[in-house]
């Protein structure tokens, strides 16, 4: 099982920007992809972007397309997401997950075993 802590989180105004980072440790070795959700309140849980650990390769929903970045630093065991030019409506709590399954679908809770405890993201207007 992957451990898996954020940080990063806060208040920023619209139009600014935060970096998400979140901390791996235990079996990262079998980590095939890993990810980012967020969750509103009211609002059910909503896949943002993930990268292949392998590859690097990455996808992102299509609210988040063009200003939010997925990264990952395989040395320090750290993903991060970088978010640019933020709205009112990214307010929510971010988690990082970790799948090791073979299937990495950001439309798919399941496909991801290993979940962070979150960090609150609040943008004002």
């Amino acid at each position: 099982q992957v451990q898996l802590a954020e940080s990063g989180g806060g208040s920023v105004q619209a139009g600014g920007s935060l970096r998400l980072s979140c901390a791996a440790s235990g079996g990262t070795s079998t980590t095939y992809c890993m990810g980012w959700f967020r969750q509103a309140p009211g609002k059910e849980r909503e896949g943002v972007a993930r990268i292949f650990s392998r590859s690097g390769n990455t996808y992102y929903a299509n609210s988040v397309k063009g200003r939010f970045t997925i990264s990952q630093d395989n040395a320090k065991k750290t993903l991060y997401l970088q978010m640019n030019s933020l709205k009112p409506e990214d307010t929510a709590m971010y988690y990082c997950v970790a799948g090791t399954g073979g299937y990495c679908s950001l439309t798919r809770i399941n496909d991801f075993s290993s979940w962070g405890q979150g960090t609150q993201v609040t943008v004002s207007s």
